[in-house]
């Protein structure tokens, strides 16, 4: 079998956002919000693009969004490429949500709280060696709670994920196994196909259920993600080169290429142009 890159937008949204995707996304919330509980008895997958009601707002497009059976809304977003400002948008989405829940007339007592689930495709964190981390409004000193923390932000970083199949233990584990590997393996592991929502997510991956439209827009997205991936790989290795030219006449081979992040060779090299 050969299954559909899950990281995409469009495989993301049918896998997570279609008509019959609720228990998928029951699961999936379950394990990256709740630490594998049962706690989302219930929910309703909602059109996620939020047309702005303000003129001259800026619109929100999110790829899944889910208001739960308590009220509470989840807005989710699968995102490969660090692209500027990235930390913004996330909280600009997610206090967006927030404030357009009321109506006019409708008091602030009506206001449900909002979880915005980051996952992304490279670290956003780089300090911290957390998989799963979660922000909400603290005291600065204290650490206090601030009174109504209904803004919850929740990031899980795929490139931090390092276990192999056989070490999959919780449905944390198994959910992003899916979400970083699905593309690239050809059989469904015993132990993720045993979760009913898992099972069920890899036959909406299988791309023989796909249509050869829809496979050939699939490949389409693939391909402008890796040019986008390998543009931003030759930006940052351009503006490493330029800071270690800079330093060629101040600092020692060994010390440029750790500033840097350059290898010794790329180091020499750029001497041997000088």
């Amino acid at each position: 079998m050969t299954f559909i890159n899950p990281k995409t937008d469009y495989a993301f949204k049918k896998i997570f956002g279609s008509s019959e995707s609720k228990d998928i996304l029951i699961s999936f919330l379950n394990a990256m919000i709740y630490d594998g509980n049962p706690t989302i008895a219930d929910l309703e997958i909602i059109d996620p693009n939020l047309p702005p009601k303000v003129e001259g707002l800026k619109d929100t497009y999110l790829d899944v969004k889910a208001k739960l059976i308590d009220g509470r809304l989840v807005i989710i977003e699968m995102q490969v490429l660090n692209v500027e400002s990235f930390g913004k948008r996330v909280l600009y989405n997610a206090a967006k949500t927030y404030a357009f829940q009321l109506q006019k007339g409708e008091g602030y007592r009506m206001l449900k709280p909002v979880i915005a689930l980051t996952l992304t495709d490279f670290e956003m964190f780089a300090n911290s060696a957390r998989l799963i981390s979660r922000f909400v409004y603290k005291e600065v000193t204290s650490n206090l709670p601030y009174t109504d923390n209904n803004i919850e932000l929740v990031f899980v970083e795929l490139p931090k994920f390092t276990k192999e199949v056989d070490q999959l233990e919780t449905l944390a584990d198994k959910w992003i196994y899916f979400m970083k590997y699905a593309r690239t393996i050809t059989d469904v592991p015993p132990v993720m196909d045993s979760v009913p929502e898992i099972h069920q997510a890899f036959g909406i991956a299988n791309q023989v259920n796909l249509t050869l439209d829809e496979l050939a827009d699939i490949e389409r997205r693939e391909m402008f993600i890796y040019d986008q991936q390998g543009a931003i790989i030759q930006a940052v290795q351009a503006e490493k080169l330029a800071i270690a030219r800079q330093l060629l006449d101040r600092l020692d081979d060994a010390t440029i290429s750790q500033t840097t992040g350059l290898s010794i060779e790329d180091v020499r090299n750029l001497r041997s142009e000088v």
